[in-house]
């Protein structure tokens, strides 16, 4: 019965999941062209490049936050229906994971911080 749950329980978060994320569309207009472009030296603009670099780490953002929520419900069914002995070793797995999670709401900040500080080399 107990097993029997776990995998209800997975399928749920799994369709839970995909509903959610059917919805989100990140597109960027040739984007493989811009990036060729800055390779072959075709004199981009810098505002060309920091938009392009703004949008890469926006969707890379994205896509941690996606993963970072599908972890923490999948860490949460496990732990609510795990033993004892399972509950202290995902205890273990949550100091990383928090470290990881802060880190990915926090990559913007520190892009920026790091633009902003190149930004104060050049002039």
């Amino acid at each position: 019965m107990k097993k029997q749950v776990k995998i209800l329980s997975m399928i749920l978060i799994v369709m839970m999941v995909i509903a959610s994320i059917s919805s989100v569309v990140c597109a960027a207009p040739d984007l493989s062209q811009q990036i060729k472009d800055m390779a072959n030296g075709s004199g981009k603009q810098p505002t060309e490049v920091v938009n392009l670099g703004k949008t890469i780490v926006t969707i890379m953002q994205t896509v941690g936050i996606v993963v970072a929520v599908v972890v923490l419900l999948i860490l949460g069914v496990k732990y609510m229906i795990g033993s004892a002995e399972e509950k202290a070793e995902y205890k273990k797995t949550m100091i990383p994971y928090l470290v990881g999670a802060i880190l990915i709401f926090a990559s913007t900040t520190i892009v920026n911080v790091v633009y902003n500080i190149a930004n104060s080399f050049n002039g």
